[in-house]
Order: structure tokens, then C-alpha cells, then sequence
């Protein structure tokens, strides 16, 4: 029986070194360490042997076990080294990890985290306000009257004759004045949309920051000192222009454009503002003989455009990562 058990040993050993992949070697290992293997067939023979040979046999067995287990356990690393070198250098876990490339900051949502931080300094408090608008918020309250030139040269984006996409951020003065009551300073930023051809300084969606203030003795002053402030912070070392202008929800009402030295003489209108019309006002349920306010509403892709010298609006939404790792 003790050579038998040699035998065995030597056909194991060289089935195992016969294995050349992983899988062939589970498989021998499994036909003679297995629950139902070889060797465990010859420890349940044990009992069947006369009892003054019992323990030299088992003793044998075990030994090849162990032998089978040892012989196993030494091919298994021998595949795995060889199969590390096949893939490649095995990594190195000192070395630094490889850098992965990253474009910067998108410069329109960059200008809106500044003009957010601006006005927040100013003491204005950012609110959010739909995109789709109810009729009355965007034109109604805003002193539009039905047959108003406005309404067609804005061309909206109309879902049923109460509804419309946004024609511009200066909606939120009527929600607000249902929920709030003067002093207040109410910023909103967001996108609109209106109806036009799409070209270089041209878009059927676009963004605008919108701010209004109310309060007792409010006047021009004030709204020409808060402008100046943010172009002043927005753009560095800027002058500042308000021309008279007519707009439907202040009176009276201005544009507001900002020159700088790179510019020579060239002006860069970037939004309308005036004192908040008391028709507007009124409709919002505040008093203006007690109370005064000022308004004013600013697109928000001219403001980048300025400051990086693009060219063309439509870059800030084309996705393309040879715009974006510019910034």
C-alpha cells in the first residue's frame, strides 16, 4: 500500500506540472484534494485495512496529501507570475497617480457665481423664479398693455394664452410682491427665451440677471450708485453710462453701458434700469407715494464675452472642449 501511495504521488506531481493555465490546475486539484478526490477515497479506505497497518497508511496518505497541496500551491504562483508578465508590468503602488486632464470653469456659469457674489455683497437677496412664466407676471404686472409694440417685437415663446417660456427675469417683481412687503432687495438670474434667429450675438435662450430695490426715499442716486459699483467689481476699471430710455415698467428709465480702456471709445450697452413704475407698484398692492424703488435687468453672456474677448455667443453652448480648456 506504501508504494501505491508513491505511485499516486508521482502522478499527481505530474499532472500538476502538465497544468498550464489556472483553470486546468483547479481542476487537478480539485480531482485529488476534492471532497470527492482521490486522496479523500484513501482516508475513507483506512477503516477497511487490518488494524496493525491502519496507522502506517493513513500516516502515508496524509504525507501525500500535503505533498499534492505543496506541488499545487507552487504551480498556482508560478502561472500567476507568468501571467502578470504577459499583461505588463505588474503597478507600482509608490508612483504617483497620472494626472487626468481637466478643462476649467465654463465661463458663463463662472460670471454667474460672480454677479452672485457681487449683488449678495450689496445686500440683495437671490431668489429663483420659474422659467415658465404665467401671462400676467411677464407682461401684466409689468405694465404691458395688450396691444403694447413690445409684444411683438419680443415674439414669445407662448404654451397656451396664459403660459409662456420667460421673455425676461424681470417677471419675479409680481410674485414677489404677493408673498412680501417692502423694504426689500430681491435679485433673480436664470435663463429666457425668445424668438429669434440664432447667429454670433444672437439666441433664442440666453440668460439675464434681474435686481430690484424698494424702500422709503429710493432714488436715481441709489440705482446709478449700485450699477457703478457692480461694473466697477465686474470689469475692473470701467466708465459707466446711463442714457434715457424708454421701458414700460420704470419711469423714468435708461440704458446702462460701460466703456474701458482696451475698448477705445466703444460702448457696450449691457442692460435697461429705471425707477419701478408706480403702475407697477400699485398693481403689486405697495403705495408709491410711501414707497419708491428701482429696477434693472442685464444679459449675462455679453458680460464673459467682454472680459475673454469671445466673439460668438453661440461657443458657450456648443460643448466643445477646445472652448472650455481655454478657461
Amino acid at each position: 500500500m506504501l508504494q501505491d501511495t508513491e505511485v499516486l504521488k508521482t502522478d499527481a506531481l505530474s499532472e500538476i506540472a502538465e497544468a498550464r493555465e489556472l483553470s486546468a490546475l483547479e481542476q487537478v486539484e480539485t480531482r485529488w484534494l476534492g471532497r470527492k478526490g482521490r486522496i479523500t477515497a484513501l482516508l475513507r479506505s483506512v477503516g477497511s485495512l487490518p488494524a496493525d497497518e491502519r496507522p502506517a497508511f493513513g500516516q502515508s496518505v496524509n504525507r501525500l496529501k500535503a505533498a499534492i497541496a505543496e506541488a499545487v500551491a507552487a504551480r498556482r504562483a508560478e502561472l500567476q507570475a507568468a501571467g502578470k508578465a504577459a499583461s505588463g508590468p505588474a503597478l507600482d503602488v509608490t508612483l504617483p497617480g497620472r494626472l487626468v486632464p481637466r478643462a476649467g470653469g465654463h465661463p458663463l456659469r463662472d460670471a454667474i457665481a460672480e454677479i452672485k457674489r457681487i449683488f449678495i455683497g450689496l445686500g440683495f437677496e437671490v431668489v429663483e423664479s420659474p422659467e415658465i412664466e404665467e401671462y400676467r407676471f411677464n407682461f401684466a404686472a409689468l405694465n404691458y398693455p395688450p396691444d403694447h409694440p413690445a409684444m411683438d417685437e419680443q415674439m414669445s415663446f407662448f404654451i397656451d394664452d396664459e403660459h409662456l417660456l420667460r421673455t425676461q427675469t424681470t417677471a419675479v417683481q409680481g410674485r414677489v410682491f404677493l408673498e412680501r412687503k417692502p423694504p426689500m432687495r430681491i435679485c433673480t438670474i436664470g435663463r429666457c427665451f425668445r424668438y429669434e434667429a440664432v447667429d454670433a450675438t444672437h439666441g433664442h435662450t440666453f440668460h439675464q440677471v434681474d435686481c430690484f430695490a424698494i424702500d422709503r426715499h429710493i432714488t436715481m442716486a441709489d440705482l446709478k450708485g449700485t450699477l457703478y459699483q457692480f461694473a466697477r467689481e465686474m470689469f475692473g476699471d470701467v466708465e459707466v453710462r446711463f442714457r434715457r430710455d424708454f421701458f414700460p415698467f420704470v419711469e423714468p428709465g435708461a440704458d446702462f453701458a460701460v466703456r474701458w480702456k482696451q475698448a477705445g471709445d466703444r460702448w457696450l450697452e449691457l442692460g435697461g434700469a429705471g425707477m419701478i413704475h408706480p403702475n407697477v407698484l400699485r398693481m403689486g398692492g405697495i403705495d408709491p407715494e410711501e414707497w419708491t424703488g428701482f429696477a434693472f435687468g442685464m444679459g449675462i453672456e455679453r458680460m464673459p464675452m467682454i472680459k475673454h474677448g469671445i466673439n460668438d455667443l453661440r461657443l458657450f453652448y456648443e460643448n466643445d472642449i477646445r472652448f472650455l480648456e481655454q478657461f
